[in-house]
């Protein structure tokens, strides 16, 4: 039994100088239309996703509450025992099911892009927080 791979049919095709400029062509023109047609991709979530508001907002009150329950003397499984029930009705109270979670987070992992820009929101907003919080009052 001899191993016969991809580069060994290369080899065997006979190809001659004005076939493989065609070839060429038709692999530069197969990637501009690639290319074409992902950048036009729409700009919306698809149905059944948080868009990028909702799904920031989400993540400002997770990190909140997190900070919260880090900021306790709570050993850290306890502290996963209170946040769960927590998150719960956290997304119960907002109509946020698991499936749309799920289906929110997958796109969001598949999409990097706009994932950055809903963590760029989330920094912004924890930033601006903070320095309300830090700012004394005037008396």
């Amino acid at each position: 039994m001899t191993n016969f791979g991809p580069l060994d049919l290369l080899s065997t095709i006979n190809l001659r100088k004005g076939s493989m400029v065609k070839l060429r062509k038709f692999w530069i023109i197969a990637m501009i239309l690639a290319l074409g047609l992902g950048a036009c991709k729409s700009d919306t979530e698809p149905e059944g996703v948080l868009n990028k508001e909702q799904l920031s907002a989400l993540f400002v009150e997770f990190y909140l509450a997190e900070a919260r329950l880090g900021n306790t003397s709570v050993v850290r499984d306890s502290a996963l025992q209170l946040f769960l029930p927590f998150e719960e009705s956290f997304l119960k109270d907002r109509g946020v099911s698991d499936s749309v979670l799920r289906k929110t987070y997958t796109y969001y992992f598949n999409n990097p892009y706009k994932l950055e820009e809903i963590y760029d929101s989330v920094i912004d907003t924890l930033s601006l927080r903070e320095q309300k919080t830090s700012v004394p009052s005037p008396k």
